[in-house]
């Protein structure tokens, strides 16, 4: 039997990482991917056939051996507040740029070879704040606005090799830090009368999109960025 393809996915061992590492174990043997807490990528990783874990600091660390990768899947994110943009410190700004937009290039300029060879696709988890801002989000928007711009520029210039480079743009998403936070009622209220179908996502279903994206069956879908934020943009 032919080696299964490979799929390294970084911030898999997060709530929504976890959903997309099990939406792409039907089709590729995947790789979780953590920061500082093996467990939970362990625990990630248990019920999925194939799948490894492997440490990975953002920005400067090693993706390590990616032979037979043929999918990258970016679900990395940092641990912010919501200051206004008038408030956010440049320290504060470096961090969230180092963590996600150099941590994204490092991985996709280490992947590129091995995405050529297999015609690969990339997928970056984004933000639904990047078609309507979110006041107090900037933290989370700037950065992702600087990966689908890298995504855009890779689909442009990668296209030729067969590589494919496609975000997914999410809102609240009932998952990981969701759960973290302590959330007034009023907020929650107020959330959910700005999303179109009035509720919350439920992780597994942002992480159909990213495996329909990663997967062959998005083929000829390359440069676009899916709003999977139940209307919150509209």
């Amino acid at each position: 039997m032919p080696e299964r393809a490979r799929a390294l996915v970084v911030g898999g061992s997060g709530g929504i990482g976890a959903a997309i590492c099990a939406a792409l174990a039907p089709d590729f043997d995947v790789i979780v991917t953590y920061g500082g807490n093996r467990e939970a990528a362990e625990a990630v990783a248990a019920p999925l056939p194939g799948a490894t874990v492997r440490q990975l600091s953002l920005p400067e660390g090693d993706a390590g051996d990616l032979t037979g990768v043929s999918a990258i899947v970016f679900a990395a994110g940092a641990d912010i507040g919501q200051p206004y943009v008038g408030d956010i410190t440049v320290e504060q700004l470096q961090s969230v740029l180092a963590t996600e937009v150099l941590g994204f290039q490092a991985v996709v300029r280490a992947a590129l070879p091995e995405l050529r060879r297999a015609g690969g696709s990339i997928v970056a988890v984004s933000s639904a704040g990047l078609g309507r801002f979110p006041p107090g989000d900037a933290l989370s928007v700037a950065p992702k606005a600087a990966v689908q711009a890298l995504i855009r520029g890779l689909a442009r210039e990668e296209g030729r090799h067969g590589v494919r480079a496609n975000a997914v743009a999410v809102g609240v998403v009932e998952a990981g830090i969701f759960h973290r936070i302590d959330w007034e009622q009023a907020w929650i209220d107020a959330a959910k009368r700005n999303i179109a179908l009035r509720r919350f996502a439920d992780a597994s279903e942002i992480a159909d999109v990213v495996a329909f994206l990663a997967s062959p069956r998005a083929s000829y879908v390359t440069g676009q960025t899916i709003f999977a934020d139940g209307g919150y943009a509209v």
